[in-house]
Parts: structure tokens; sequence; C-alpha cells
């Protein structure tokens, strides 16, 4: 007899389409307006799976399938949602749902996730409801959401990856928000930003009299987020030495502050993020090998804004209305010429070189409503750089590559890698005229990476 699965959504197209599909791959479906009529329903028979949407007439799809989940605990619930929220994403699978899945979807991708759970079940059955904090509809956002929604129950330590700007500490708040810790600290500290000599004692503390300047005893971040999050960004910039003690760290699970003797117990989930390839790392000895596998129980990646570009005009009204409410500005919105405009760009410095300019224009535009002509020259659509007649380094990079290769010369790539590199630090130094914190951060990199790329061994200096 063919699993039966249950359609209630307020939408007469998506019923009809849903249950033509569902009949067609061989499973029995019924469809359901709204909640009165399926559990009218439920009187006579249970199904097998059900699928809701997330906004009915008169009733939230959360509240139907937890009266679903009184009556069957064992039911498998799918919801369906044409609205990103990672609040809705939270709830449901803490709820007990076995997928949460944004539409417009594939109906293939659903026949699989309908065969997946009638083979599976449910899942696991909590409560609570954490507060929304990230902007996005696009599918790349929608994984992500769908991941720390499965982690909401879980103090399992992450590590988040992705580009500079993408948002890798909101991810990270929202992890914890979103957690069993969510009523304990969240911590973060940026371990490229402080000097090698400083970030032990930022880290564990220290006592007083530990060393030069150490006038009293300090409490460092790991007691500071006890039973919170503490959040470690940058982590592939950490030194090697402070590697060795972080892992001792959570491989035990206390340590001694500097110049103490009385052990502290740590109790933290640890977090991290890194824009750096840290398997790369590994393979060149600049970052420990346990220490990474130890870290990367769960690996997030943040998508880069280029990846997501359908999300652009609801980030940008999200950032207008918060440079609007956080520097006391009239609100402003943006038109969709604009929008277009904006959506149609790379956007290198991600999500926020975004949010960078929409708190300018915000500032800055005259009129209540933003246009294309408010944009800064170099983002205007007219645009050309004054380049046109410049080389093209692509090109040059290129030509060179072709005749790397063509002398069958063994690892071409680090060389070259190398070489770019540090052509690009040594313009935005020279740029800065000296000033590498600036160069850094302009380039949106660390200051650590910065003297790192500039120190390392050039074939380039080596053949001039």
């Amino acid at each position: 007899m063919p699993d039966s699965v249950w359609v209630i959504d307020d939408d007469p197209g998506i019923r009809y389409v849903l249950e033509e599909y569902l009949a067609g791959e061989g499973w029995k479906p019924s469809v359901f307006a709204d909640g009165k009529e399926l559990n009218s329903a439920l009187q006579h028979q249970k199904p097998d799976l059900v699928l809701a949407d997330i906004r009915l007439d008169g009733k939230s799809g959360l509240d139907l399938m937890q009266e679903l989940r009184e009556k069957s605990a064992d039911l498998p619930v799918i919801i369906m949602t044409a609205y990103s929220d990672l609040d809705y994403a939270v709830r449901a699978f803490k709820g007990g749902a076995f997928e949460f899945l944004a539409k417009p979807f594939d109906l293939d991708d659903l026949g699989r996730l309908v065969r997946k759970a009638l083979n599976t079940g449910a899942g696991e059955n909590d409560d609570g409801s954490p507060r929304d904090g990230l902007v996005g509809n696009s599918p790349a956002f929608q994984e992500m959401i769908r991941v720390i929604g499965r982690l909401s129950g879980s103090d399992i330590p992450v590590l988040i990856t992705g580009e500079t700007g993408t948002g890798k500490e909101l991810v990270a708040k929202a992890l914890h928000q979103h957690s069993p810790r969510a009523r304990g600290p969240f911590v973060a500290i940026n371990t490229a930003a402080i000097p090698e000599d400083l970030l032990e004692s930022e880290l564990f503390g220290h006592e007083r009299g530990a060393f030069t300047g150490a006038a009293d005893k300090r409490r460092g971040r790991f007691e500071q987020a006890s039973g919170g999050t503490l959040f470690l960004d940058e982590i592939g910039d950490m030194p090697l030495s402070l590697q060795s003690r972080l892992l001792r760290v959570l491989a035990e699970g206390e340590y001694y502050r500097l110049g103490g003797h009385d052990l502290v117990k740590s109790d933290v989930r640890i977090i991290t993020a890194t824009h750096r390839n840290l398997p790369e790392l590994v393979d060149t000895g600049q970052f420990r090998a346990d220490l990474y596998h130890r870290l990367k129980v769960i690996t997030l990646r943040v998508p880069p804004l280029r990846e997501r570009l359908e999300d652009v005009p609801a980030l940008v009204r999200h950032f207008l209305r918060e440079a609007g409410l956080a520097f006391r500005l009239p609100p402003k919105l943006a038109d969709r010429a604009l929008l277009e405009h904006l959506s149609s760009l790379e956007w290198p410095g991600n999500v926020r070189e975004l949010r960078h300019l929409c708190q300018s224009l915000a500032a800055l535009a005259p009129a209540p409503v933003i246009g294309i002509d408010d944009l800064p020259p170099e983002l205007h659509p007219d645009h050309r750089g004054g380049q046109s007649d410049a080389p093209d380094w692509a090109e040059l990079i290129s030509s060179e590559l072709r005749q790397r290769l063509s002398t069958k010369e063994p690892d071409v790539y680090d060389p070259l890698k190398t070489r770019f590199e540090q052509h690009i630090a040594r313009v935005a130094v020279d740029f800065c005229k000296g000033n590498q914190s600036e160069a850094a951060r302009r380039l949106g990199m660390s200051r650590n990476t910065l003297a790192r790329i500039l120190k390392e061994p050039s074939e380039l200096s080596a053949s001039t």
C-alpha cells in the first residue's frame, strides 16, 4: 500500500501541483486548505508524512505541527515556507520538524526529501523560540539557515568558513542565541588582531606580577565566556605556540592562568571562524592537524554575497532601516533601478561592503528615495575606472602561467600565488605611506596576515 502524504497549504495552485506530483511518484496524497480540514481527517486516519506551509489562514504551520506531534510523536513533518526567517527555521527544528523547505523548491528535491523522511521518521523534539538575526532568502542562505536550525539544540563545536566581510561573527552569534547556552555570555576575540605576546593573556588571563605590567589579576576570555560561547575569529592566524595550548585546554577542559598555580575549569562552547584555507595551512605546517580536526566537528560555510545576489534588495532595505535607527536619520528607501543595479555587482567586500555603502547613502542622499545617481562614482553604471588603456593583469598572469606550464616546471601555483599576494600587499602599503595596519584594513585582512605575506620569500625578489 502506498505511503500517505498529506499536504496543507492555503494556496490552491500549490495544492494542485503537489497532489499531481506526489500521485505521479506513487504516493497517496491528500490535500487540505487549513488546519480544520486536516484535524477533521485525522479523526479517521493517520498519514505517514505531512507537508505543511508555515503560514496558514487562522493558524501557524508551527502550531499545527505541535498539535500533530502531540497526537503522534513519530509523525514526520516537513515545513514549507516562502519567507526566509531564522526564527521560524529554528522553531521548526526544535518543534520536531523533519526539514525546513524554502519555496520555490524543485519537485525532484522535494521527492528525495519525502523519500528520506518516510524512510527515517521524525526529527527530535524540543522547544524554544529564539529570535531572528540574519537576512536573506536565496538557496545558499537557506542552506545555512537549515544548518543553524539543526544545531540549535547542541553544544557541538562549529568552524565557520567564508571570505572576509560575509558575516561570520553574525552567524556565530546566531548559533549562540539558538543554543542551550543562550542565557550565558557570548564573548568574541579576533585572534589575528592581538599581538602574539599578549594573546595568551587575553585568552587565559594572568595573575598579578605574571609579567611586566601585570599589576592586577585578570580574567581571560575563557573565564569571561564561562557558561556561554567563546568565538575565536580568524583562528587560522593563531600562532603555533598558542595552538598547542588551545588544543590542550580543549582536550582537558582546564588550564592555568599565566603565572598561576590553580587550575581553572573551562565551561565554554567553542565556535571558530576563518577566511583562510585551513587544510592548506595544515599541509604547510602552519596549523596543527589535531587542532583542526577538533575544531571542525561541524563546518559551516557562509556564502559570499556574489553567490546570493538575490538577497541584495532585502539586505539594502535592512541596512537602510538599520542606519536610520542607529544614526537618527530620516528613513530612506532605494528605488527599483538602484536595487537591480546593486544586485548585478560582484561585491568583493561582501555584505560588509554593502552595509557600509547603505550607511553612506542613508547619510548623504538628499531625497527620501535613493537612486542610481546617488551612488559614489566608482559604483555608478557609467563608471569606467579610467583604466581602459591599462594592461590586463589577468592576461599577464595567464601569459606567464602558460610559459611556465610549457617548460613543465613543477609546483607552478605557489610561486605565482606568492608573487601576486606580495605585489598587492606592497602596493597597498605604499599607498598607505607605509602604514601596514591601515593597508591591512583596506585590503580586508588582518595585520598579521599582511605581515606574513610581506615576510614570505619571494621568487620575484630572488630572480631580480
